[in-house]
Protein backbone atom coordinates (compact mmCIF):
# COMPACT_ATOMS: atom_id res chain seq x y z
CA UNK A 1 0.00 0.00 0.00
CA UNK A 2 1.46 3.36 -1.06
CA UNK A 3 1.40 6.02 1.67
CA UNK A 4 2.83 9.51 2.14
CA UNK A 5 4.93 10.18 5.24
CA UNK A 6 4.61 13.66 6.76
CA UNK A 7 6.79 15.48 9.27
CA UNK A 8 5.37 14.55 12.67
CA UNK A 9 5.54 16.74 15.76
CA UNK A 10 8.16 15.17 18.03
CA UNK A 11 7.90 17.66 20.91
CA UNK A 12 5.08 19.92 22.02
CA UNK A 13 6.86 23.10 20.91
CA UNK A 14 8.16 21.73 17.59
CA UNK A 15 6.89 23.77 14.64
CA UNK A 16 9.49 22.85 12.00
CA UNK A 17 12.61 20.78 11.41
CA UNK A 18 15.45 20.40 8.94
CA UNK A 19 15.77 17.17 6.99
CA UNK A 20 19.36 16.35 7.95
CA UNK A 21 19.84 13.13 5.98
CA UNK A 22 17.94 10.53 4.00
CA UNK A 23 19.06 7.02 5.01
CA UNK A 24 17.05 5.33 2.23
CA UNK A 25 16.94 6.26 -1.45
CA UNK A 26 14.07 5.62 -3.90
CA UNK A 27 13.91 1.93 -4.76
CA UNK A 28 15.60 0.79 -1.54
CA UNK A 29 13.71 -1.55 0.75
CA UNK A 30 13.53 -1.23 4.53
CA UNK A 31 12.34 -3.22 7.54
CA UNK A 32 10.63 -2.24 10.78
CA UNK A 33 13.11 -0.27 12.89
CA UNK A 34 15.38 0.78 10.02
CA UNK A 35 16.14 4.52 10.02
CA UNK A 36 14.49 6.24 7.03
CA UNK A 37 15.73 9.80 7.59
CA UNK A 38 17.13 12.14 10.25
CA UNK A 39 15.66 15.46 11.36
CA UNK A 40 17.27 18.36 13.22
CA UNK A 41 15.40 20.83 15.41
CA UNK A 42 16.70 23.56 17.69
CA UNK A 43 16.81 20.94 20.48
CA UNK A 44 17.60 17.52 18.95
CA UNK A 45 18.83 15.48 16.02
CA UNK A 46 16.83 12.27 15.66
CA UNK A 47 16.54 9.35 13.26
CA UNK A 48 13.00 8.51 12.22
CA UNK A 49 12.50 4.75 11.97
CA UNK A 50 10.20 2.68 9.79
CA UNK A 51 7.12 1.28 11.52
CA UNK A 52 6.48 -1.29 8.75
CA UNK A 53 8.43 -3.16 6.07
CA UNK A 54 8.44 -1.54 2.65
CA UNK A 55 10.21 0.31 -0.16
CA UNK A 56 11.06 4.01 -0.51
CA UNK A 57 9.21 5.29 -3.57
CA UNK A 58 9.79 9.06 -3.88
CA UNK A 59 11.44 11.81 -1.82
CA UNK A 60 9.73 15.23 -1.85
CA UNK A 61 12.11 17.22 0.42
CA UNK A 62 15.86 17.62 -0.10
CA UNK A 63 18.48 17.23 2.63
CA UNK A 64 19.08 20.57 4.35
CA UNK A 65 15.57 21.84 3.67
CA UNK A 66 13.50 23.31 6.53
CA UNK A 67 9.89 22.11 6.63
CA UNK A 68 6.87 22.68 8.86
CA UNK A 69 5.08 19.96 10.83
CA UNK A 70 2.63 18.17 8.53
CA UNK A 71 4.67 18.69 5.35
CA UNK A 72 4.71 15.60 3.06
CA UNK A 73 8.28 14.23 3.04
CA UNK A 74 8.21 11.08 0.94
CA UNK A 75 6.07 8.24 -0.34
CA UNK A 76 6.64 4.63 0.59
CA UNK A 77 5.10 1.32 -0.41
CA UNK A 78 4.51 -0.68 2.77
CA UNK A 79 3.67 -4.35 3.20
CA UNK A 80 0.84 -5.07 5.59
Amino acid sequence: MKITLKLARIGMSMQEATIAQWHKKPGESFSVGDPLYAIETDKITQDIEATADGTMMEIFVEEGEDVEVGTPLCSVDVTM
